[in-house]
């Protein structure tokens, strides 16, 4: 049997057993394949478990928040003086949905390089494959994800600027 032949499902070659690079286990790929795995659970889980372990302050709350930090800065305006605004404190929700968004697209990274060194030492193209599928879709996800939100705040944007006559 040809040694440069060997597909890595033969038991033995030469009547020994096969140790070419050929029938090493898809390391790389595995691993790569499960990081792929972590990198989209970590982009899917702030935006739709975080919100309903933490959920976000009332519509009603926000506004009066809103309306009370601009008074506070139409004040200052009239007396002359400089507007001091309040360091906004940051819940446990929107720390825990940045550390998972950050984790996301790190993870995300991780598990393409590891499908890119799948190839290089010939690995199976399949898990490679898979790593590198899904390592680009949690990056998607989260782009994706600020994408919407980029548009629904131009969105909102859009409206307030039409009612107050601006367009």
């Amino acid at each position: 049997m040809n040694p440069l032949a060997c597909s890595g499902r033969e038991a033995s070659c030469h009547g020994k057993l096969c140790d070419h690079p050929c029938s090493a286990l898809p390391r790389l790929g595995v691993i790569g394949s499960l990081i792929g795995m972590l990198a989209l659970i970590a982009a899917v889980l702030p935006h739709w478990v975080v919100p309903m372990i933490y959920p976000p302050p009332p519509a009603d709350q926000v506004i009066v928040d809103t309306g009370h930090r601009i008074k506070d800065r139409l004040i200052a305006h009239a007396k002359g003086i400089e507007y001091q605004a309040p360091k906004p404190e940051k819940s446990a929700g929107r720390s825990w949905s940045e550390t998972a968004s950050a984790a996301a697209i790190s993870l995300g990274l991780l598990a393409i390089l590891f499908a890119v060194l799948s190839l290089v030492f010939r690995e199976e193209k399949l898990l490679a494959a898979v790593a590198g599928v899904l390592g680009a879709g949690a990056i998607a996800v989260e782009i994706s994800f600020f994408i919407i939100y980029a548009l629904i705040a131009i969105a909102i944007l859009y409206v307030v600027a039409s009612i107050i006559g601006l367009f």
